[in-house]
């Protein structure tokens, strides 16, 4: 057992706590996910201002990242036979930043897509699906989008999204010791939180490492990434034909379990820092784990979905972009400062030492043959 760990005795810390005086210690996916989604005191119930003021991504930094995905959008339209309508489903829409930049883009750039799509912002926060009817107000009155609390239960022809959404959900955390799994459980004490080694709450976190064939060293820790399997087979059972792109942050599974990650990824992250402080102030800090790639790919297998590729994102944007050597980076009259303010911002979203090499763009397809991304064409 861990000592107790401080913690600021937010709203959503006097829950816990008394829940955990009352039924026991929990398994941290439990309290990671309370921490992130609950619905008053959850990180991610709160203001968008206060989000920005923790991290930002790349949507936050130049709208050049959602118009080369409308690009590729385009392009898996017409892989699909343009069919007559086009769902574009964003999960985790946020305020709809990402959503304005692919729309206002496609309405201006793309006019046949656009008249084809039926753009579904899914966000299940009820402020933010208000703030997403605010801005795309004009986009909703065209009748291109819908914002929604779920992910529609059948999409016909299109493809679905996210961007640093599957990094945020909750995920389970192991420690190999005297040769077996242990999980790591959240328990309390008069001072805070302390950390509990129990034994695995559900067969699946055995049965998710045996699938990938991954083995841990003695005293490793690692993150089960169980919700973002149970994410991924759920929209491949909903997409009858078209395509998945996830961003986001994380590695293959040879790489996420090695000696590098001993202590495993998760991370709290809290006005731009990241830190091991997962109890310092559950609600207001956000908590993040890296993706795991090769679970994506084999749990979206089971659901019918087939890996397309895996790049950086650097890579996706370069091979999208060099067509008209990034001609839509600049707006109409944009004059010489502001192109190079432009051209600054783009080397923040493709450059190793800025986002270019942290985020991985996947695509997996359903239903679409032998089609070719140019997103993940060799450079």
């Amino acid at each position: 057992m861990a000592s107790p760990a401080p913690s600021k005795s937010t709203p959503l810390a006097v829950l816990l706590a008394g829940r955990i005086r009352d039924h026991g210690p929990m398994p941290f996916a439990d309290y990671m996910r309370e921490c992130l989604y609950h619905p008053m005191h959850g990180y991610y119930s709160q203001a968008q201002p206060k989000r920005l003021a923790d991290f930002y991504t790349s949507p936050d930094v130049h709208p050049i990242f959602g118009r080369l995905l409308a690009r590729q959008f385009r392009e898996m339209w017409d892989r699909l036979g343009q069919p007559a309508i086009f769902c574009l489903v964003e999960v985790g829409a946020g305020t709809g930043r990402l959503a304005a930049h692919i729309l206002d883009f496609a309405e201006r750039m793309l006019p046949e897509l656009y008249a084809r799509l039926q753009y579904v912002a899914v966000e299940r926060s009820p402020d933010r699906r208000a703030a997403i009817e605010t801005s795309l107000a004009r986009h909703i009155a065209a009748g291109r989008v819908v914002a929604a609390a779920e992910v529609p239960a059948a999409i016909p022809a299109g493809c679905v999204f996210s961007n640093e959404l599957l990094d945020a959900l909750a995920v389970h955390r192991v420690v190999f010791e005297q040769g077996s799994l242990h999980e790591i459980h959240v328990g309390w004490e008069a001072k805070g939180f302390v950390e509990l080694h129990a034994p695995l709450s559900t067969c699946a976190i055995s049965e998710y490492f045996a699938a990938q064939g991954t083995s841990l060293a003695e005293g490793q820790q690692a993150e089960a990434g169980l919700e973002a399997c149970d994410w991924i087979q759920e929209i491949g059972r909903r997409l009858e034909r078209g395509f998945v792109l996830t961003v986001d942050y994380g590695h293959e599974a040879r790489e996420l379990y090695n000696e590098r990650h001993m202590r495993g990824t998760l991370l709290a992250y809290q006005g731009h820092r990241a830190t091991e402080a997962y109890y310092a102030a559950p609600g207001e800090q956000d908590l993040t784990a890296h993706v795991n790639f090769t679970a994506l790919d084999i749990w979206g297998q089971r659901a019918g979905l087939r890996g397309m590729g895996l790049v950086t994102q650097s890579h996706f944007l370069m091979a999208l972009g060099r067509g008209n050597d990034f001609g839509d980076l600049h707006d109409p009259g944009q004059s010489e400062a502001e192109q190079v303010r432009a051209r600054l911002l783009l080397k923040t979203l493709i450059f190793p030492e800025g986002m270019g090499e942290t985020f991985q763009v996947m695509v997996q397809q359903k239903g679409a043959g032998a089609a070719r991304l140019t997103g993940l064409e060799p450079l």
